[in-house]
């Protein structure tokens, strides 16, 4: 096979439902609230009911907002899982659901965090398949086209944006699973 027989879409598609399917989401099932909202530091930013937090922005429309700073500091803070899971969700999926494929409207301001773990994993299956979905309508051709200036750099293809938004949900999930083992084995040393 060449590369103009090469299903660049579906290829696209699968390198994220592959890592989705065998090594993500068995590592997200039974996530509790208590390791949603945990933090092994202090001052970590996190999801936290409305007026609780004391970050600089307390970006959110409903119950919980979730921790920000413009600029982000440097250091930047230690992040919780709540945290990871909504910036997973809305910045990374959700805003780009709605830019390039029709979905409802999205940002940090506007979004209703959620305040379980599981509400938080059923609002990320929602994105993602939402983000599937979308990709697998662009077809070969629709790859091609420049993002346009909804996003950084207008100028690269969607095929770009596609790979972007794969590497950051590798890695953010990433640390999501490297805080769920923290959590067992910080929980399981001290109890």
């Amino acid at each position: 096979m060449n590369a103009d027989e090469l299903d660049w879409n579906r290829t696209l598609r699968e390198q994220w439902e592959f890592h989705w399917n065998h090594q993500i989401r068995a590592r997200l099932e039974g996530l509790t609230d208590d390791e949603y909202f945990w933090s092994p530091v202090p001052n970590a930013w996190s999801v936290r009911p409305r007026g609780t937090s004391t970050a600089p922005v307390q970006a959110g429309a409903g119950d919980f907002t979730i921790d920000y700073a413009f600029p982000e500091p440097a250091p930047a803070p230690f992040t919780t899982i709540a945290w990871q899971l909504g910036h997973v969700i809305v910045g990374v999926l959700a805003a780009r659901n709605a830019a390039h494929f029709g979905a409802p409207a999205a940002s940090y301001e506007s979004w209703e965090y959620a305040g379980t773990a599981t509400t938080a994993l059923d609002q990320l299956e929602t994105q993602l398949d939402t983000w599937l979905t979308g990709v697998h309508s662009l077809g070969a051709d629709g790859l091609r086209i420049p993002v346009g200036e909804k996003e950084p750099y207008p100028e690269l293809p969607m095929a770009a944006l596609v790979l972007h938004i794969h590497r950051e949900l590798i890695h953010h999930l990433s640390e999501v699973c490297l805080l769920r083992d923290l959590y067992l084995h910080t929980k399981t040393a001290t109890g």
